[in-house]
């Protein structure tokens, strides 16, 4: 007897990321910051798991904004890892139209993640419309005094693997 099967929005799997730092200082460009980290987990877990992007319906990141998300793919690509332009996205960029907002390169921060996640995708992963997909919550650990001090900007990313449930 086991349990029954869950409904709705599943987490199945995760992974801690590992903090990565490749000498960003600028604090006006977290994207670059931050890709590197999404890039290494990423990196992981599909060499790890044995899945390949096109498993999945999405691929969405936190708040790396075009920027980063364009780095991420490059990072990616380098290590022989493609990330498919149509299955990735990123909250930051999800949350703005590019060309009617004049945002430029996206949101920022953590609320870009909780909103984009909470009001749009986890209701596609109920409803069906998203069946699997990798979210990847970047982050970077800093403050406004090791900013101003000129130090580098470390930056994690976990993932979570999110499915449908019948």
């Amino acid at each position: 007897m086991g349990a029954p099967a869950a409904k709705g929005a599943v987490l199945t799997r995760g992974m801690a990321g590992i903090v990565v730092e490749k000498g960003i200082k600028d604090a006006n460009n977290m994207g670059a910051a931050m890709a590197p980290a999404a890039a290494s987990t990423l990196l992981r877990f599909f060499g790890e798991s044995g899945e390949t992007p096109e498993n999945y319906d999405l691929i969405v990141t936190g708040d790396l904004g075009y920027e980063g998300s364009a780095i991420l793919r490059d990072l990616t690509a380098t290590e022989g890892l493609i990330l498919p332009e149509h299955l990735c996205n990123d909250c930051g960029m999800m949350i703005y139209a590019r060309t009617l907002d004049d945002t430029h390169a996206g949101g920022s921060g953590c609320g870009c993640s909780a909103v984009v996640l909470a009001s749009y995708l986890i209701p596609k992963v109920v409803s069906g419309q998203i069946r699997r997909m990798l979210f990847v919550g970047t982050g970077a650990m800093m403050s406004p005094d090791s900013v101003k001090q000129g130090q580098t900007i470390p930056a994690v990313a976990h993932l979570v693997e999110i499915v449908h449930g019948k």
